[in-house]
């Protein structure tokens, strides 16, 4: 009964799982999908019209484009002429301040030269003042008029007609008479009585501005109802643009916004949540063993949620082109630690939602299915640089070769081609590159291992396998040994035989701790013969956890760490057992402290080890290599290790068992192969060679 309600319970539990993962990943994408009132076509000019035939339903002027209206706006504004109050007082105010600063006149200067300054003040201040910074950026127009205000009347006045305050300040000197005293009057500061006295009307000028460009029409003709626009297939020129724009524009006016919104927002979801819940199906019947690693599942809804989130501000705020961004890594990335088919569904999925956002949907969807295609074919597999490059340049020619085909079947003149597509393709392939630093952010945040990584690990000449050669050469030779049986036996039964052979090479990296302690690393003298057995189990097993504690201090992959920890299993040491139960037959023996900590091997490749790694260190023991000796002994102990249950948890079949104890057979007959005596040579052949 237990059994069955714990069924029911997992059951449930995977299935709240899968639709937790479909709603999250839903809202998130539709979150930031764009969205906007009226209802929405894919069009532009140079293209054909995707839809029905379309005809008005109902009267809406012809909108002139954005371009044309603003051209318009800007002739009419340069008849606009600004208003500028003119303030009498100010020159009042400034001549009186003048004959007070000089009543007594100015040091050598004729009493009369006083009255010829108020004079010109008087003059500069009729013709009018302004700000400096203000005249300035007027006067670029020399052209240019401004109606000057002044009580009931305006006038009109060219800009060169007025001055500046530095503009007025030079007239003064340009006087025949006042040039004479010019460096006597500087001295006196007599721009401190040169104020501007024309000031901007902004509210009179505005209004007259509104006016002036409400007077341009915004609209150039009118549709009326039932007259047909475009039909289906024809070309989108330059006037049905501006129809089919004004067409939006007048939706937008009479739709209410916020109904159209929501009936946007329920589409997306409904599209976006059909497509990920394909995907979670897809999982569900095909890659069920997903759901057993967080990490991968996480992974997998990542990359199918974070490109549409790029498509969509990218679209939103209408910087750079789609097209520029690197779909294609997702199936490499996905390829590279997962598998081939899940890489191109998870690609078609997440193309195909970032379809509903972009404009031209046909050309997109296949130019981004054949680069996702090409990428998972070129890449089987990445172990070294030059790889990656070779996928970006395919990925980049497929797509342009893609969109040079399309542009074709759609525009018989080639001289028409948008050839800035293709320098955005180019930037795709280059982006793409991204994938390979990028890779190792993805091994970090997910917890995957790639092949470039095996590689670097394996790498004997740095780190701890250098450590190991140089500190237990013994323990190095028999992990190469076992790592090339190892790889051997994956390649057979077609498993990973990179890893499996990177994780041999580390398995007992715990043994440099104490390298004397094992037989490998012995000469002649053996400290386990004055030590009691429990201590010799206890220094032996401690090559597990040493090698765990090596491996969290140089930060090494946790599936590296597993093939440490499972390469004995919950084995026991059984020459120290059995040693001790010989020499104490009548106690009762606590086996705890002679059995391995364990877990047994939960993958294959784990599998594949503990059979080499047994076999390898026990052939070193046979008294003769024979093919029925070395045949007995792998049968023996691989037997005693499925007997035991050390694979009960472990996805490795029967068959698999029989073919890696064959390679096992087959290597190890090739490895201690018995040679061929040479005969020697007898002395009475060799003096009657030599004429004696």
């Amino acid at each position: 009964m237990n059994t069955i309600n714990n069924g029911e319970s997992h059951f449930w539990r995977n299935i709240l799982t899968r639709t937790v993962l479909v709603i999250i990943s839903v809202i998130i994408i539709v979150w930031f999908m764009p969205r906007s009132e009226g209802q929405q076509f894919r069009y532009d000019i140079g293209h054909p019209w995707m839809y029905g035939s379309f005809i008005a339903k109902f009267d809406f002027p012809i909108y002139k484009s954005d371009e044309t209206l603003k051209h318009e706006q800007d002739s009419i504004l340069k008849t606009f002429q600004p208003y500028y109050n003119y303030n009498l007082s100010i020159e009042q105010k400034q001549i009186a301040a003048f004959y007070k600063e000089f009543k007594d006149g100015i040091p050598g200067v004729p009493i009369s030269v006083r009255a010829i300054i108020a004079d010109r003040l008087h003059r500069l201040y009729q013709a009018g003042i302004m700000n400096a910074p203000e005249y300035n950026d007027i006067s670029k127009d020399s052209t240019k008029m401004i109606r000057v205000v002044s009580g009931k009347e305006a006038q009109s006045l060219a800009i060169n007609c007025i001055y500046s305050t530095r503009s007025a300040y030079e007239q003064l000197f340009q006087d025949n008479v006042l040039s004479q005293y010019r460096q006597i009057l500087q001295r006196c500061d007599l721009n401190n009585f040169i104020n501007p006295n024309l000031t901007y009307d902004k509210a009179r000028s505005e209004t007259e501005q509104n006016d002036l460009l409400s007077s341009v029409s915004s609209a150039s003709g009118m549709v009326m109802s039932g007259q047909k626009i475009i039909d289906r297939g024809e070309i989108v020129d330059e006037y049905t643009y501006r129809v089919l724009n004004s067409f939006e524009r007048e939706m937008k006016r009479r739709t209410s916004a916020s109904n159209e919104i929501t009936t946007t927002i329920l589409g997306q979801l409904i599209y976006v949540s059909i497509l990920i819940t394909l995907f979670t199906i897809y999982l569900s019947l095909f890659r069920r063993d997903y759901y057993a690693k967080p990490r991968s599942i996480m992974m997998l809804y990542v990359m199918i949620t974070i490109f549409p989130i790029f498509v969509s501000l990218m679209v939103s705020h209408n910087v750079f082109s789609i097209y520029m961004i690197p779909f294609a890594m997702v199936p490499i990335f996905i390829r590279v630690f997962t598998d081939s088919r899940t890489a191109f569904i998870s690609h078609t999925i997440m193309v195909l939602t970032c379809a509903a956002i972009v404009k031209y949907q046909y050309e997109f969807i296949i130019v981004q299915i054949i680069a996702g295609l090409v990428a998972i074919y070129s890449l089987r597999e990445l172990t070294k640089r030059s790889q990656l490059f070779k996928t970006a340049f395919l990925v980049t020619l497929a797509s342009s070769a893609v969109y040079l085909a399309l542009q074709l079947i759609q525009n018989n003149n080639v001289m028409d081609i948008d050839r800035d597509m293709y320098t955005h393709f180019i930037v795709n392939g280059i982006l793409l590159l991204l994938a390979y630093p990028l890779m190792y952010l993805i091994e970090k945040a997910f917890g995957f291992i790639s092949d470039v990584t095996l590689f670097e690990l394996s790498n004997t000449n740095k780190g701890l396998l250098r450590d190991l050669s140089e500190i237990a050469p013994g323990t190095f030779q028999h992990s190469i040994t076992v790592g090339n049986l190892a790889a051997e036996i994956a390649n057979k039964i077609e498993a990973n035989s990179l890893l499996v052979r990177t994780g041999a090479l580390y398995h007992d990296i715990g043994k440099m701790a104490d390298p004397v302690f094992f037989t490998e690393n012995q000469v002649g003298h053996n400290p386990h013969n004055n030590m009691s057995y429990q201590e010799s189990a206890r220094i032996v097993i401690s090559h597990v956890t040493e090698g765990l504690r090596m491996a969290d201090k140089m930060n090494l992959p946790t599936v590296i760490k597993d093939f440490i920890e499972t390469h004995h299993g919950q084995g026991m040491t059984k020459y120290f057992y059995i040693k001790y139960q010989n020499d104490h037959p009548n106690e009762v023996i606590d086996k705890k402290p002679f059995y391995y900590p364990g877990p047994n091997p939960f993958t294959r490749e784990q599998a594949i080890l503990m059979m080499a790694d047994t076999v390898e260190a026990a052939s070193r023991s046979l008294n003769e290599y024979t093919e029925e000796s070395i045949s007995q002994l792998v049968e023996r102990l691989i037997d005693a290790q499925v007997n035991e249950g050390f694979f009960r948890n472990c996805p490795i079949t029967f068959r698999d068992i029989a073919q890696a104890k064959q390679v096992l057979i087959e290597r190890l007959k090739s490895i201690y192969h018995t040679r061929v005596s040479y005969p020697t040579l007898q002395k009475e052949e060799v003096e009657s060679s030599q004429g004696l």
